[in-house]
């Protein structure tokens, strides 16, 4: 019997159906977390050059590809963290869900907790730290749970699948130093592949 294994067209087409729904946070996030779930279990449906680091450049053990980016805000990108690869707290402003193909990251969630009147400066509080495996989803919503730090502690890359509302790239964001509570506006850059 031929097992028919879930593509990477697959995740597309189902995530357009469900968004062509105008869906709730909660469909949204059930729903896609669901059908992700199902894509990072076939890391096949990724093309083997978009779950390895860039190998060149400022950072050679890391590597962001983009995916897809749909008309509809839809975008999808690989994301591979290199041993000792570390991110510092930052904002998204837009939903995303995050999963994991292969090997662990650890992520730690922030609250902020400053009143937001002082320009350039952001309270953060440690609300958890996760140990994401292979097939487990981390979810990010806008002004309520987004801020993480994402670290790979361990001695290979780790392959993640980033799938948001809307495209990072050109999107106004912020780093936040959490020595200092200086916040760091940002605009990030283009994918690796582009």
């Amino acid at each position: 019997m031929t097992r028919i294994r879930y593509t990477l067209e697959d995740f597309i087409h189902d995530m357009d159906d469900m968004l062509a729904e105008a869906p709730d946070q909660q469909k949204l996030f059930d729903k896609g977390s669901s059908y992700l779930e199902r894509l990072i279990r076939n890391p096949e449906a990724i093309p083997e050059e978009y779950r390895r680091p860039l190998g060149t450049g400022p950072r050679p053990l890391h590597g962001t590809y983009k995916i897809h980016q749909g008309d509809n805000g839809l975008s999808i990108s690989s994301v591979v963290w290199g041993p000792g690869d570390h991110i510092d707290p930052h904002d998204h402003h837009t939903w995303g869900m995050m999963g994991v193909m292969d090997n662990v990251l650890t992520e730690t969630r922030f609250n902020r907790v400053d009143d937001r009147n002082r320009e350039g400066y952001a309270q953060l509080e440690q609300n958890r730290l996760a140990v994401t495996r292979p097939g487990e989803i981390s979810l990010l919503v806008p002004e309520v749970d987004e801020i993480h730090q994402i670290d790979n502690e361990s001695d290979r890359p780790t392959a993640e699948i980033h799938v948001y509302g809307s495209s990072l790239m050109g999107l106004d964001r912020c780093k936040f130093d959490l020595a200092s509570g200086r916040v760091i506006r940002y605009v990030s850059g283009k994918s690796d592949n582009e």
